[in-house]
């Protein structure tokens, strides 16, 4: 195959890990009835369905986005509470949910978007350990022959 292929079906698999993860946690959102970007006091706001949505949802988003795209998804399991927490904020409304919610403040915001793509990120570490079977470096049995190191013959003296 050529190197341009094997770029666009490496593209192309980054992009459908992306919108799966997007997907599981927008879906997630909906199903468990929470909305992170709403603030409505502090016993409306957190439980621990709260605490779900924030972290383990997204850390199981990043594990299902290591296991479609494989070693080296670390690094974009970071896009996918992205492309659902910046619509979601633009287009959060408090008047929907009575006049004691509001919607948080940008700062507090990011720092619960901080929270979320930090937990897609380890779920995304997690994914790719157990793609990868060992954390760290490979072990030489599973390198290419090319890069295994050839033991030395003993010298006599």
């Amino acid at each position: 195959m050529s190197k341009l292929k094997i770029r666009l079906i490496d593209a192309s698999m980054a992009v459908l890990a992306i919108c799966v993860g997007a997907i599981i946690i927008y879906v997630g959102d909906h199903l468990l009835g929470i909305k992170l970007e709403i603030f409505r006091g502090i016993i409306g706001t957190f439980s621990p369905l709260w605490i779900v949505d924030l972290i383990v949802l997204p850390l199981f988003a990043g594990v299902v986005v290591s296991l479609i795209y494989g070693l080296g998804s670390k690094i974009i399991a970071y896009f996918p509470p992205l492309l659902v927490r910046i619509p979601e904020y633009l287009n959060a409304d408090a008047s929907v949910y009575g006049s004691e919610a509001s919607v948080l403040p940008f700062g507090y915001w990011v720092l619960l978007v901080i929270v979320v793509v930090e937990a897609c990120g380890i779920g995304g570490w997690i994914g790719e350990v157990y793609v990868k079977r060992t954390y760290g470096r490979s072990p030489k049995e599973h390198l290419h022959r090319r890069y295994q190191v050839k033991a030395k013959p003993d010298s006599e003296h």
